[in-house]
């Protein structure tokens, strides 16, 4: 009985293309996306969205690194939730963050939302 891999292949080293990459270091930031991160796209959309409210919808996909569907469709899950409300203003939309809001899950329900954005908020800007 033969199989594409074998006991002793568990012991081999990984290629370094498969090792899972760790932190970046700043002149490799942009350069490769990692596999994971400790926000969601949600979480970075929020923040994005803080930072300026009159961001377009391709402009927030750039920063977050998700396609302006992706970042559409995260926009409306956070209106829905009561994360962040949308009006129209002409032809773009303008959005505000409702600070106040509790996270959803209930080891963190306790804490409101413009905690985690105090954490990220430039101290530059006013």
């Amino acid at each position: 009985m033969s199989s594409d891999t074998d006991a002793s292949d568990a012991d081999t080293p990984r290629p370094p293309s498969a090792v899972p990459p760790g932190p970046l270091a700043p002149e490799q930031r942009g350069s490769e996306r990692p596999a994971w991160t400790l926000l969601t796209n949600h979480g970075h959309v929020l923040l994005a969205v803080a930072e300026s409210q009159d961001a377009r919808v391709a402009d927030i996909a750039a920063r977050v690194g998700i396609t302006p569907r992706a970042t559409l469709a995260i926009l409306k899950d956070l209106e829905d939730a009561a994360y962040l409300t949308r009006r129209r203003v002409g032809r773009r939309s303008h959005y505000t963050v409702d600070a106040h809001q509790h996270f959803r899950h209930p080891a963190t329900a306790a804490h409101e939302v413009g905690e985690l954005l105090a954490i990220f908020a430039d101290p530059s800007r006013p």
